[in-house]
């Protein structure tokens, strides 16, 4: 069925379906849309199903798994504008005032006429369209202070989202703890009043209980000329070392609470100071130092959100601190075991030892050239000392072999990309450099191993390594045969263009190569 603009819906709900019949042809030909239901239970389908837009319920108060009441009840509690008009054969006293309880509006006695219904349902949507209006009249004034007043706290929410994110993001792009703690205190300048910020460390060693570890002035719009500028920080540098501030800053470590002096007053501080804010930076539990903010600007006061900002601020750095420190950790003790595997490749074959490393260094100065980010380097860097640790994983009868391999024996060498790329992997740390140990013998031509791939679907750092990694190989002297001179090295990869290697790759490498910038890389390895 569906309904018209402007229609009204009404729901009857009656165990006798003569009942149901004779009220849906009526209130149909009157131009309403009329749902009906055989008791509660399926009246409140039959609202679900209507998407919970009805105009008014007559609903029979005796009926089977869910009565006429407990309907009334659903429906005043989930729209308490519908109204339910109570239709029964049994009325009385007890009927009457339980139907008052549950919201309903008014209570016909049964035979009702449908002339009678008809009015009933004229009369009580014309109440309901008052009384809605009546609601938003009543409400609107209110509303409309209560939407100003939302605005208002909109504009200040996005504002404090706008300043945590910022913290989150500035703070999430920082790698060692010395940088996180150098950057809170000038993030301390642009998100509070604060002219001056220093960050404390505890240090137990020390006279002192605290060492300067960092400090950051920014510069205000002051009124005064920029020789009294100079001079406010000067005397705050020299504040900062006052006993007073010290014996704060103790305050703050050893309580382990934040500290907010709005106005200094009695506090033996300088003059100069106008506020002053002292957060201690916890790690699991102990203080790790002291974030300390000042404002030497008149009427530039610091707040509690100002302080919340602060206190936010070194909760993050002090978890990142700590995570950095946990990652560098374990990051050192996983390298250090994969390295010791890879000198553990190359000490089978004494005409391969510090391969890797010459591999890396050229292709280092192949990335830099080609314009690759610090990023990509130190994947790089990563990728090319552990490149070939897949061939841990080869016999040495295959590995060390002095004469030409078998298909089978070939076959076996070209695993180990993969074997070294699910060692790397086993570790889930590096996913990038995975890659490059994977993919370092595919070939530009898409003739390569182990998956066959083509020009630039093959990583870029994957294409710099296996030219350094071939240059190397072939300088170096093999099991199967002696070092080729420089001049066939280069006649080699020059022919491999578009072949084995990346022809951009290819041409950067010769430009260095006669530049002589991997002179040191080879003179040192003699």
């Amino acid at each position: 069925m569906i309904k018209m603009d402007g229609q009204k819906t009404i729901l009857f709900v009656d165990d006798e379906e003569t009942i149901l019949e004779i009220a849906s042809e009526h209130f149909q030909n009157l131009g309403y849309q009329v749902l009906t239901a055989k008791n509660g239970r399926e009246a409140v389908i039959t609202f679900e199903e209507a998407n919970h837009i009805i105009d008014c319920c007559f609903t029979d108060i005796n009926m089977p798994e869910m009565d006429g009441l407990e309907l009334a009840e659903y429906l005043r509690t989930y729209d308490n504008t519908i109204p339910v008009v109570i239709m029964t054969g049994y009325p009385s006293l007890d009927n009457t005032l339980q139907t008052l309880k549950n919201g309903v509006v008014d209570f016909l006695v049964k035979p009702v006429n449908l002339e009678q219904m008809t009015i009933c349902l004229q009369r009580v949507l014309r109440e309901r369209e008052l009384f809605i209006k009546n609601i938003l009249l009543n409400k609107e004034l209110e509303s409309k202070r209560r939407l100003e007043e939302l605005n208002r706290e909109l504009v200040l929410k996005v504002e404090e989202l706008r300043v945590l994110n910022r913290i989150m993001t500035e703070l999430m792009s920082l790698t060692t703890g010395s940088e996180v703690l150098h950057h809170i205190a000038e993030m301390a300048t642009l998100i509070t009043p604060a002219s001056h910020a220093v960050f404390y460390a505890v240090c137990e060693s020390s006279i002192t209980p605290f060492e300067l570890t960092g400090a950051v002035q920014r510069s205000k719009d002051y009124s005064e000329a920029q020789s009294d500028e100079d001079k406010v920080e000067g005397e705050i540098k020299n504040e900062i070392f006052d006993s007073a501030l010290s014996n704060l800053i103790r305050d703050v470590a050893v309580d382990e609470t934040p500290l907010l002096i709005v106005e200094n007053a009695n506090h033996g501080l300088s003059d100069r100071i106008q506020s002053l804010m002292g957060i201690p930076l916890k790690i699991r539990e102990k203080v790790f130092g002291v974030l300390i903010a000042v404002s030497t600007i008149e009427h530039q006061l610091f707040s509690e959100k100002d302080m919340y900002y602060m206190t936010f601020m070194t909760q993050q750095a002090a978890y990142l601190v700590e995570n950095l420190a946990l990652y560098e950790n374990i990051y050192e003790n996983l390298f250090s075991t994969l390295s010791a595997l890879v000198k553990t490749v190359e000490a089978r074959d004494a005409y391969t030892k510090e391969h890797s490393n010459r591999v890396k260094d050229t292709a280092i100065i192949i990335a830099k050239a080609y314009g690759c980010s610090k990023e990509e380097v130190d994947v790089l860097d990563f990728a090319g000392r552990l490149h070939d640790i897949g061939k841990i994983g080869i016999r040495d009868d295959i590995l060390l072999k002095p004469g030409v391999l078998t298909d089978a024996e070939y076959q076996k060498i070209k695993e180990h990309p993969l074997i070294g790329e699910s060692i790397i992997g086993q570790l889930g740390l590096w996913d990038r450099e995975k890659k490059i140990v994977r993919h370092h013998h595919e070939r530009f031509d898409g003739s390569g191993y182990p998956d066959g791939l083509q020009g630039e679907e093959i990583p870029i750092l994957a294409r710099i390594l296996s030219v350094a990694d071939a240059y190397d190989a072939m300088v170096s002297g093999r099991a199967y045969r002696k070092e080729m001179s420089q001049k066939d090295v280069l006649e080699t990869i020059r022919s491999g263009k578009d072949v084995q290697f990346d022809p951009h790759v290819v041409d950067l490498f010769l430009s260095l190569q006669s530049e002589g910038r991997f002179e040191k890389i080879y003179r040192s390895s003699e």
